[in-house]
């Protein structure tokens, strides 16, 4: 498509005033529009497959030919219903859809604008890139994409343009015009942005999954450490050409964990690479390891090398430096998280209060498991105003350690055999082989079996099996 097919300068769209075209894809385009309510500057995307619509000349779009019309219909049923998803994600590293709406017999999708700069642009006076801002960017990236995942959606077309790097340094992933749900829309699976796109998004019958994006984003990471993007994937399938970054990539300036994360993402198998956005943070941070080439199994470093970035420290999964508050405050707080989630409040709070610093922090964290964008308002504003008046003595203390001061026994002698075996078993229904890592990871930390699968229950990603499996460390506590 061409830029004669957009929307005109000046048209106006319901409350919007069209200032410019952003972009043009293969499913519609992008615009930069003004709320005349707000006077705001918003991003809107239409839906326009250039294979099966066009522009007429009252500005409507309509379907080439009765052949496609039904595929045109049910594209927009579509293009509403993931604006309806993308619309519940909040998060501040995934760019905001505000509203969905149709006209001119199409949809559209009011996004917020973001003020900043792509990707491509920003990095032009920044290389080379440190190690630690290279993870300031890619973690939260990861983060947002997460809740991509979570919601089971794919954004399949991650690469330099779609990132945009506020004056702040945070990351916003962008253009979501390409989500769509895992494993469904086969005949709308060819979005291929060359050396980003992994070889499953080349043909219909492609496997996508997380792993998609993970190689979209590692490919990324790969052109931001070498200064050139991959091989295109179809070139990689016989005799790959493409250097590993652990070789292209300055070994002085990047650690082998960082490098071999990268090279991981980069598998040309999908099934070879890291399945879900926490195996790959836990590459990044140097807990876990890519396994050989040509393997898919997860092993673990051990502790973190001393030569490790700082800047990794904070995403670590386990707390170091856990505190521990008025049982009064928890209780208050478990007993207003109770009316939104049910009985698994008083371990949520519990959990979260072994890994907050402050008050506020636990609060936040504590609040985020309440859906109702309203009721977590006033949950947090709440409890927020009680920092004031609760003495620090109290709010914040030194954390004790969990476990008997006479007691300094390893894992295997705090934990039966059986009991970690269990454990094992009721993560691996989560997030699979790498249970049995995460499993003695988590049990030289704690102290009781409940406490176990408490620390456990951080590693699933998605929200309802999280609560599932909290449930079980509340049978543990009973039973204990």
């Amino acid at each position: 498509m061409s830029t004669e097919i957009a929307l005109p300068q000046g048209y106006t769209l319901q409350e919007y005033r069209i200032e410019s075209t952003l972009g043009i894809g293969g499913f519609g385009l992008t615009y930069l529009a003004i709320d005349v309510n707000l006077n705001l500057k918003v991003a809107i995307k239409e839906y326009l497959p250039g294979e099966l619509a066009l522009r007429c000349e009252d500005q409507s779009v309509r379907s080439k030919s009765d052949s496609t019309l039904e595929t045109f219909n049910w594209g927009r049923s579509r293009f509403l219903d993931e604006s309806r998803t993308l619309a519940s994600f909040q998060h501040p590293n995934i760019v905001r859809v505000m509203r969905f709406f149709e006209a001119n017999q199409t949809a559209y999708m009011v996004m917020e604008f973001v003020r900043g700069r792509a990707l491509n642009d920003w990095i032009t006076t920044r290389r080379p890139l440190s190690e630690p801002t290279l993870r300031a960017l890619v973690l939260p990236l990861l983060d947002g994409l997460e809740v991509v995942h979570a919601a089971g959606y794919l954004h399949r077309d991650i690469k330099p343009r779609n990132i945009f790097v506020h004056d702040n340094g945070s990351p916003v992933l962008l253009d979501f015009g390409s989500a769509r749900i895992s494993n469904v829309d086969s005949e709308l699976t060819a979005i291929v942005s060359p050396g980003y796109a992994p070889l499953e998004q080349y043909h219909a019958q492609g496997h996508q999954g997380a792993w998609s994006d993970l190689y979209a984003l590692g490919a990324v990471m790969y052109w931001l450490v070498t200064g050139t993007k991959p091989v295109e994937a179809t070139a990689r399938v016989r005799n790959d050409p493409l250097k590993p970054a652990l070789q292209a990539a300055d070994r002085a300036r990047y650690s082998a964990d960082l490098l071999n994360a990268i090279d991981w993402a980069l598998a040309p198998a999908e099934e070879a690479r890291p399945q879900t956005v926490a195996a790959m943070r836990g590459a990044l941070q140097g807990i876990l390891r890519a396994p050989p080439s040509g393997e898919a199994t997860i092993v673990t470093t051990g502790p973190r090398p001393s030569h490790a970035p700082a800047a990794a420290q904070p995403y670590q999964t386990a707390s170091v430096s856990a505190q521990t508050f008025d049982p009064a405050l928890l209780k208050s707080l478990a007993s207003g998280l109770a009316a939104h989630v049910g009985p698994i409040a008083s371990m949520t709070v519990k959990s979260a209060a072994r890994k907050s610093p402050t008050l506020t922090q636990l609060v936040q964290t504590v609040a985020g498991e309440i859906s109702d964008e309203q009721a977590r308002a006033a949950f947090i504003k709440t409890f927020t105003a009680a920092d004031k008046s609760i003495p620090a003595s109290h709010s914040v203390q030194a954390a004790q350690p969990h476990s008997h001061p006479t007691q300094h026994s390893s894992a295997g002698s705090r934990f039966e055999p059986a009991a970690l075996a269990k454990a094992e078993a009721e993560l691996a229904k989560y997030i699979g082989a790498v249970a049995r890592v995460v499993v003695r990871r988590a049990a030289a930390k704690a102290g009781t079996e409940s406490e176990l699968y408490l620390l456990l229950a951080d590693e699933i990603e998605d929200k309802e099996q999280k609560k599932a499996f909290i449930r079980k460390a509340m049978s543990v506590s009973h039973r204990n």
